[in-house]
C-alpha cells in the first residue's frame, strides 16, 4: 500500500521558515519525481516545486529564493524548506509521487502566515 504523509505545518509569523517533510512507502522512492503543491479553497492546486529522480529542481515564479526542496532516496523522504514566508504562501501543502502513470498524494498539511 502506497502512503505518503507529510509533516511540518503550522502557523509561522511573515518572514518565517517551516520546514515541510514528506514521507513515502509502498513505492521505489527513488525513481519518483516528487512534487509539492500547494491549494487555497476554490482554487486549483498549483504546483510549487519538484524535484527529479536525478535531483534535478524546479520552482514556481514566487517561491524561487524562498523554498527549497530536496530528496532524501535512503530515508524516501522529500523535504522543502521554507524561508521568508509571506502571507500568500498560506495553503495546504501537498506532496505528490509519480512515475509514468503511476500518481499519488499525500493528506496535506496546512500551513498559514499570518501575524
Amino acid at each position: 500500500q502506497v502512503q505518503l504523509v507529510e509533516s511540518g505545518g503550522g502557523l509561522v509569523q511573515p518572514g518565517g521558515s517551516l520546514r515541510l517533510s514528506c514521507a513515502a512507502s509502498g513505492i521505489i522512492f527513488s525513481v519518483y519525481t516528487m512534487r509539492w503543491y500547494r491549494q487555497i479553497p476554490g482554487k486549483q492546486p498549483e504546483l510549487v516545486a519538484w524535484i527529479n529522480s536525478g535531483g534535478r529542481t524546479k520552482y514556481e515564479d514566487s517561491v524561487k529564493g524562498r523554498f527549497t526542496i530536496s530528496r532524501d532516496d535512503a530515508k524516501n523522504t522529500v523535504d522543502l524548506q521554507m524561508n521568508s514566508l509571506k502571507p500568500e504562501d498560506t495553503a495546504r501543502y501537498y506532496c505528490n509521487a509519480r512515475f509514468t502513470e503511476e500518481d499519488y498524494w499525500g493528506q496535506g498539511t496546512q500551513i498559514t502566515v499570518s501575524s
